[in-house]
């Protein structure tokens, strides 16, 4: 193995990131067809005031990704493996073939407005650094209560991780995380309490929505968000994307599956850089790029060259 690409997910919007994406035909296509399927400009996604919302966040992450995706590929640029943390994952599913767009652009559609019509105030997450699993358990367990309920999220490192649940609550383990002396804790720009229990409502929509989706041929391996293992199995990818929302991503043992199956170069696609200073952090013997860094030219002249590295 050897390119791997990542797909970033909500919490690294921000405004003008449509915009940014390289003037490459592949990229004014995925616009046009996203924007005639959604019935809107999809261009306004990334418009300050409309990143507000849900809906428009992860549609706008996904379709970023799947662009850029495209645009490389066009290039000649393909990866090995994919990765996506929580709506990364379409964009990761569409990328290896299990989704076709169209449908990935309405299952993010669908998701998004099930979490954001049933979670309107009051819900969110927060990023605890400098503690590891086992203490951050013991302050969610310590926190949560049945009236403002907290659960572990994304362990996005060995000492960074995320909580979910309602605000008092995650409050509350940002309050004890401080006490017991983490490096940092704070809220997120997230208004719903993704990858925990109280999603399993949409899990559960979204999971027989898939059902009835036909078939797709998959082209490269998948990592897992809920289990961090590699798969080609069109049903297991199928399932941890619909299911994903409703339970811990485990997102650092995934790029660590990633390193232990032979990659040599790490790829975030737009409009992140987060996951890249992940993998750098934890593996900085693998090389890692981020799209959103730097030019679209270099990015597709680099992963030609791993992936002539490994032929």
């Amino acid at each position: 193995m050897s390119v791997a690409f990542l797909f970033p997910g909500q919490g690294s919007q921000r405004a003008g990131m449509l915009h940014e994406l390289p003037a490459h035909p592949s990229v004014a296509s995925t616009i046009d067809e996203a924007s005639q399927l959604l019935g809107r400009d999809v261009l306004e996604l990334d418009e300050e005031k409309t990143l507000e919302s849900t809906v428009s966040t992860q549609l706008a992450i996904y379709v970023a990704g799947v662009a850029m995706a495209r645009a490389l590929g066009a290039e000649a640029a393909f990866p090995s493996a994919v990765a996506g943390l929580s709506v990364g994952a379409y964009a990761a599913a569409t990328t290896c073939g299990a989704l076709a767009f169209p449908d990935g652009l309405r299952l993010v559609h669908l998701r998004a407005s099930l979490m954001e019509q049933q979670f309107t105030t009051g819900y969110g997450l927060a990023a605890i650094v400098g503690l590891d699993e086992e203490q951050v358990t013991a302050l969610v367990a310590q926190a949560s209560t049945e009236a403002f309920p907290v659960y572990v999220g994304n362990l996005n490192a060995p000492r960074q991780i995320v909580v979910a649940g309602a605000l008092p609550g995650v409050d509350r383990v940002v309050e004890l995380a401080i006490a017991t002396g983490c490096r940092k804790a704070e809220r997120l720009a997230v208004r719903v309490p993704s990858h925990c229990p109280l999603l399993q409502g949409v899990a559960d929509v979204l999971v027989e929505k898939l059902k009835t989706l036909k078939p797709g041929t998959v082209r490269a391996r998948y990592i897992s968000n809920r289990r961090a293992r590699p798969t080609r199995a069109l049903d297991l990818i199928r399932e941890d994307v619909a299911t994903n929302i409703a339970h811990p991503v485990r997102w650092h043992d995934s790029t660590e599956v990633l390193v232990e199956l032979g990659t040599t170069l790490f790829v975030e696609l737009n409009p992140g850089q987060v996951l890249s200073k992940l993998t750098t952090e934890a593996f900085p013997q693998v090389p890692s790029i981020a799209t959103a860094a730097m030019p679209f030219n270099n990015a597709a002249r680099q992963i030609r060259d791993a992936m002539e590295t490994l032929d």
